[in-house]
């Protein structure tokens, strides 16, 4: 039969190194993967890959807490009336 995926109810964002010192590896496969693309093709491809990840986290607070920092990032202030 099919299991249930575990979920980790409100788990915190990493960001610490979770690549074990290999993110500037996978940096550089996500620019690969981009090339030969159009920019609408590279766009859907990044929203594509979100939905994957955020499905494989599958935790709607460590979502909500990426999607803030993330943006925060961009320097975009996320003031709420």
């Amino acid at each position: 039969g099919r299991q249930e995926p575990a979920v980790i109810e409100d788990a915190p964002l990493r960001t610490d190194d979770g690549f074990a010192g290999a993110a500037d590896d996978f940096y550089a496969e996500l620019l690969a993967v981009h090339e030969g693309l159009s920019e609408a093709q590279s766009h859907a491809l990044h929203t594509r890959l979100v939905l994957l990840l955020a499905n494989h986290i599958g935790d709607l607070s460590t979502l909500r807490e990426a999607l803030s920092a993330a943006r925060d990032s961009v320097g975009v202030n996320q003031e709420t009336s």
